[in-house]
């Protein structure tokens, strides 16, 4: 059972993004033509103006000077609190993923997205429904790999992964593919900073029934918190809510197998496949 639906937490960009509607209407200018004007998607304006994408400074400037608001938009976007400048979706979470310190992400339905082989993505987005068409798919694919530079990158951050050793043991797909996955997983587990845990079927309780999450940590030291579900996803950046997810990552890794046994479950697994 989900729990009831939170109310809408109503933001700065919210605000901002309803002066942009109101101005943007005051000039008699449709979204399409005011995309077109700063040669940008349609659906762009519409997501500043529904307060689902942050009205960057720049961006802001810019309206400013077609709209003829005197400067008014670049006023507010600075004067947003420093704690309400992440968007409340998740347009920018890559952006903050790969500047992130540190990552923690949990799974129970698939292997994370950063520690996908490539044959294994293209399994995930093609099992999608409705089905992607086959451009888009592959455009899906190395969007994804492309987020994978993150465990490149320097300086190297801190990543630690918890997923749930059904994942692993499932018979979806081709046994091969699996095999291959898994292979890779272990191989991962060979960089000096990245953990990865395995939550065993066998335990009878732990505390991530409600589902998958990503916290991260900005170059700011902001703490972020990204979870998702069915034709939804949500970035939080309230420190109360972070906190909470915080305290459940602690608990799951408490629960789950420590690093050295999880090693020991993948080769286990690979000799069995």
């Amino acid at each position: 059972m989900q729990a009831a639906k939170r109310t809408k937490r109503i933001t700065s960009w919210h605000v901002i993004g309803a002066q942009v509607a109101t101005f943007r209407k005051a000039a008699r200018m449709t979204q399409a033509a005011l995309a077109a004007r700063c040669q940008v998607g349609e659906d762009t304006i519409s997501s500043i103006e529904q307060g689902r994408r942050p009205l960057q400074l720049d961006f802001a400037i810019l309206l400013d000077d077609i709209l003829d608001t005197k400067g008014v938009l670049k006023v507010a976007v600075e004067k947003v609190p420093k704690k309400e400048r992440f968007p409340a979706f998740v347009q920018d979470l890559i952006d903050y993923e790969q500047e992130a310190l540190t990552l923690l992400s949990y799974e129970n339905q698939v292997v994370p997205g950063l520690l996908q082989t490539e044959e294994y993505a293209r399994f995930v987005f093609s099992c999608l429904y409705p089905p992607l068409e086959e451009d888009q798919l592959e455009e899906w694919v190395a969007a994804r790999l492309d987020r994978q530079r993150l465990l490149e990158r320097r300086p190297r951050p801190m990543v630690h992964f918890i997923l749930e050793e059904s994942i692993l043991r499932s018979e979806i797909g081709d046994p091969a593919m699996m095999r291959r996955q898994i292979g890779h997983l272990r191989r991962c587990m060979d960089r000096p900073f990245l953990g990865l845990q395995i939550m065993p079927m066998k335990l009878p309780k732990h505390a991530g029934f409600a589902g998958p999450m990503v916290l991260l940590e900005t170059p700011d030291h902001d703490h972020l918190a990204y979870v998702e579900g069915q034709l939804t996803s949500y970035l939080h950046d309230d420190p109360d809510d972070v906190s909470v997810l915080q305290q459940i990552y602690g608990m799951l890794r408490s629960q789950a197998l420590s690093v050295e046994k999880s090693a020991r479950l993948l080769d286990e697994l690979l000799g069995e496949k």
